[in-house]
């Protein structure tokens, strides 16, 4: 039977059957409901999450009680507040599921403690952070080159039927425009 995270993990990673028993080993398989987070803004976990299934976001509220989704996460994606753990604060974002999710979880001290002993995981540790800068620079890129209507139809390309999934709100606020913005593009679109 094919494993479709196995699959992506070889083809995007060059993991191997004996390295993808390891992480196996390391994760625990938890499905989400649409609102659960994985960590609350201002919390601590060591956990970070591969969405297998489902939509998440990371989002954080201002005192005004605004809020900004960074990012938008499908599957198959890493997930969860690297910032956060790396640095040893709380997390500045709420990492929440967007509709029923399912991911894998591994705690990311375990995990590094293994790539030090353990040269394919250790190397899959590299490839990962190499691709999470690529995926954050075409963000970057996104965000300063195209207007906000580019934007929208490239996060439509994305996720075709993301008006079905959530709420314009949260739409908005991932294009960091209004929702009357928002309502305004999807009308002169139609």
């Amino acid at each position: 039977m094919d494993d479709p995270s196995f699959d992506f993990l070889k083809s995007k990673f060059h993991v191997t059957k004996k390295t993808y028993k390891v992480l196996q080993d390391l994760a625990k398989r938890r499905k989400l409901l649409s609102g659960e987070s994985i960590v609350e803004q201002g919390n601590k976990s060591n956990n970070v999450a591969f969405l297998t299934s489902g939509l998440m976001r990371a989002y954080s509220t201002l005192e005004s009680g605004k809020e900004i989704t960074k990012n938008i996460f499908v599957p198959i994606s890493f997930v969860g507040p690297f910032s956060s753990i790396l640095k040893d604060k709380p997390s500045l974002f709420c990492y929440e599921a967007l509709v029923d999710s399912t991911i894998f979880e591994i705690d990311f001290h375990e995990f590094i403690k293994i790539s030090r002993a353990n040269i394919d995981i250790s190397n899959l540790y590299n490839r990962i952070l190499e691709s999470v800068y690529v995926l954050y620079e075409a963000k970057q890129l996104e965000t300063a080159a195209l207007d906000a209507t580019q934007r929208y139809l490239q996060l439509k390309r994305r996720i075709p039927n993301i008006e079905n999934l959530i709420p314009q709100y949260q739409i908005a606020s991932y294009l960091n425009i209004s929702p009357v913005q928002l309502s305004r593009i999807r009308k002169t679109l139609k």
